[in-house]
């Protein structure tokens, strides 16, 4: 692990961007719901799309970080396979959302599957990666946490900060998509039809 420890700062934290903007997703979906108000579905389906983006990222540092750790770029590990199913999960959750043309339908169908979609991605990259025995993900299974690596301080210091970063420009680049959507949802809301 040695040097490449410092790729921490950058692929942990994408995950936990992606984690925080799925949360908002099905926390919007959920009052989509309740309201059918289709400004929960906008802010929903923007973060999920983010944090899309986000997951596929830290697919990519992964795969970087395993080939230096483990010489390949990708393993059998449960945490890693995991986090692909997760990440194909919304990725399925994007194209249905694509393949429906009636706005309420889109909304309603999206909103249940993120909502079911949501648990399972926990399931799959966290929970049973921790119950695999025989993962090299460092924290899964039996395999020591970065506590055992060169974590230092000065380390700590920079990936605390790296976490907010990432999480708060995850956020400002969903909200930049969900204004925009709004406006355009706005401008539609007041057309009259000729």
């Amino acid at each position: 692990m040695d040097e490449t420890v410092r790729n921490l700062n950058y692929h942990v934290p994408m995950w936990f961007t992606m984690i925080a903007l799925l949360s908002v997703s099905v926390a919007n979906s959920i009052k989509y719901l309740k309201t059918f108000d289709m400004r929960y579905d906008i802010i929903a389906s923007k973060c999920a799309g983010v944090g899309v983006v986000f997951g596929l990222m830290g697919l990519a540092t992964g795969s970087v970080w395993a080939r230096f750790s483990w010489g390949d770029w990708w393993t059998t590990d449960a945490k890693l396979n995991g986090a692909a199913i997760g990440v194909l999960m919304y990725l399925a959750y994007l194209i249905l959302r694509n393949s429906l043309e009636d706005a309420s339908k889109k909304a309603r169908v999206s909103s249940v599957y993120s909502i079911f979609a949501f648990p399972l991605f926990i399931v799959f990259a966290w929970v049973l990666p921790k119950m695999a025995a025989n993962s090299m993900h460092p924290g899964s299974g039996d395999t020591v946490g970065f506590n055992k690596y060169p974590l230092n301080n000065n380390l700590r210091m920079t990936f605390y900060p790296a976490v907010m970063g990432w999480i708060a420009m995850g956020w400002w680049l969903a909200t930049l998509l969900i204004r925009n959507e709004f406006l355009i949802h706005d401008k539609q809301s007041n057309e009259i039809p000729d």
